[in-house]
């Protein structure tokens, strides 16, 4: 059976012939709301009742997003595409002024949704809470000069890093909001819930930062591996380079290929050693190195960490179980099960497991996510959802896609 809504009647309608009528069973529950059961339509005609506008007009936050014209920008849209409650009111793209989303992205050309416009042009007005998909270095000025009422997530990394001199030396320009900086709460969901939910401004985790830190932070609060020697090897489908036109990303040198890059100065290694060193309340320095695949999408972080005297895989894999057997979007596999990529496709699930080395002592981690998502849009969303006070699932409970 299937329902059509009109107001507060509920038609339930199953074994559809146009222009035939069946027998209706009317009753009323939950005090004034009416439910008409039926086993045949009137017509096609009467399928018609529940539309797009009436849905959009009972959405309660009005969301702005900036930057709509990249790849984090159109994934918070297809998300929002079926949230409840978080209705785009606003999207902004320079480049792409005046232009529809559906003539930059055609997937989404069936949402009904405002033209993209300048920034400098945007009003604020009609906006609750704004996602910010902006470029790294041009984030912190706009979001200074925006209203203090809004709620905002920041998808770049111009907030993520506490010491705006580590900002400099990573970036290469000096921080340009200090002020705001010291208002920004690092929005890795499962690890700092409590602090998003009271906040304002939120710096979203960068992609490698989630799938490493997720597993190893509570393995370092539980002190069961070593603080030093820790090897990150991370690869991560093409589209984590972002939508801009650079030789380097087109189809002929990526395909058929890895490609190593940031070797020892990757922009994601202060943002990780940060997040560890405050779960150990020590410096942590870690071995990191990215590497892109010919993929769209996908990220898959393997760690290979030195356990702490005494402590065995199954310590290692029991921390991990209670830390996360009550998360909705982290899960620990059976024993054994490896972690693909292809699993979290689409979704804003993290799966993980852990291994034994050959090499006695040390243990190998395996993460996957999916970059656009967990990584970053589909994190985003979590956390304003946390930040209104709405469940912090609504609206991503897409199951991933395969194959």
């Amino acid at each position: 059976m299937s329902s059509v809504a009109l107001g507060s009647v509920f038609v339930d309608v199953g074994c559809l012939r146009k222009n035939e009528v069946g027998r209706l069973k009317v009753s009323r529950r939950n005090g004034s709301v009416l439910r008409v059961r039926a086993s045949v339509a009137s017509s096609q005609q009467s399928l018609k009742l529940a539309k797009p506008e009436a849905q959009k007009s009972e959405k309660t936050v009005r969301i702005g997003v900036l930057g709509a014209s990249g790849y984090t920008g159109a994934e918070i849209i297809r998300l929002l595409a079926n949230h409840p409650q978080f209705g785009i009111t606003l999207m902004t793209a320079d480049r792409k002024a005046g232009q529809s989303i559906g003539s930059v992205f055609p997937h989404l050309v069936t949402q009904d949704l405002p033209d993209m416009i300048a920034v400098k042009d945007a009003d604020f007005s009609d906006v609750d809470a704004v996602f910010c998909c902006l470029p790294h270095g041009t984030t912190q000025e706009i979001i200074k000069c925006l209203p203090r009422g809004l709620k905002i997530v920041d998808l770049s990394a111009d907030f993520r890093l506490r010491d705006i001199d580590e900002y400099e030396e990573w970036y290469g320009l000096p921080h340009k909001a200090p002020e705001l900086q010291k208002e920004a709460i690092y929005g890795l969901t499962e690890v700092l819930r409590d602090e998003i939910r009271n906040a304002r401004l939120i710096a979203n985790p960068g992609c490698y930062p989630t799938s490493i830190q997720l597993p190893l932070i509570p393995l370092i609060k539980a002190h069961l591996i070593e603080l030093t020697n820790i090897i990150i090897d991370a690869k991560s489908g093409v589209s984590g380079a972002g939508r801009g036109a650079k030789e380097a990303n087109l189809y002929t040198e990526i395909s058929e290929g890895i490609h190593s890059y940031g070797i020892t100065k990757h922009r994601h290694v202060p943002e990780i050693e940060q997040g560890l060193s405050d779960a150990s309340h020590s410096k942590v320095t870690v071995s990191f190195t990215p590497h892109l695949m010919p993929m769209s999408r996908g990220m898959q972080s393997t760690i290979y960490v030195q356990m702490a005297p005494g402590v065995t895989i199954e310590d290692l894999y029991q921390q991990l179980k209670t830390t996360y057997e009550g998360e909705e979007f982290v899960k620990l596999l059976g024993k054994g099960s490896v972690p693909h990529t292809h699993h979290v496709r689409g979704s804003n699930y993290c799966f993980m497991n852990i291994f034994q080395d050959r090499i006695p002592g040390r243990a190998i981690i395996i993460s996957v996510i999916d970059n656009l998502v967990k990584g970053a849009s589909g994190q985003a969303v979590q956390n304003l959802n946390l930040m209104m006070g709405f469940p912090e699932n609504m609206g991503l409970q897409y199951q991933s896609l395969f194959p």
